[in-house]
């Protein structure tokens, strides 16, 4: 029930001809074609982005960061604490 027969073509095109004038038919084909050709430039343009950013990230997943110097093992210095003090009593004290 699907399929194109050859009579459904040639009433395409009868309907086609009837509509657009056998004058226009060639131009309407040729900026079809056209049109098609910029569409597989950009779908090949936007393939070629997506495969250049793919090595930009394969080559930068390349570089490892430096390993941290260790430094040599130090027992850390324990600075006084001051007892903490009362705002308000510092300025009464001045």
């Amino acid at each position: 029930m699907g399929a194109l027969k050859p009579w459904h073509i040639a009433v395409l095109v009868v309907v086609l001809i009837l509509l657009f004038g056998a004058k226009r038919l060639p131009d309407a084909a040729r900026s079809l074609g056209r049109s098609l050709r910029i569409i597989k430039a950009e779908t090949k343009s936007l393939q070629d982005d997506d495969r250049d950013l793919a090595e930009k990230a394969d080559a930068q997943s390349g570089y490892q960061p430096l390993p941290p110097q260790q430094q040599p093992y130090a027992q850390p210095q324990q600075q006084p604490v001051a007892p903490p003090v009362d705002p308000v009593q510092r300025v009464r004290d001045n």
